[in-house]
């Protein structure tokens, strides 16, 4: 992230909106927007913000797997097939 080019102010973001939104979609780079020098918003391209949500997506499913693992809540692959098999009727 080249800070100098993906960290403005709110001023900048009011009067050169069309080229922060320029920016974001060619770049896939966030710009932060700052408030009194202070972090406030990130502005984010559509498609780098839907990735970002469909990796948190799967890294909850494979935290909620690794949890059930720990509590005794999962089979072993030698279970789950003749479990299978049988429910299929093979």
């Amino acid at each position: 992230m080249k800070m100098s080019t993906d960290i403005k102010p709110v001023s900048f973001l009011k009067s050169r909106a069309a080229d922060m939104l320029k920016q974001v979609n060619e770049t896939h780079r966030p710009i932060i927007i700052t408030q009194n020098g202070e972090p406030r918003a990130v502005l984010q391209d559509p498609e780098s913000y839907e990735n970002m949500r469909n990796a948190i997506g799967l890294l909850k499913l494979i935290a909620m797997g690794e949890e059930d693992i720990i509590e005794g809540k999962s089979k072993t692959q030698d279970g789950v097939f003749p479990e299978l098999e049988k429910r299929l009727g093979s």
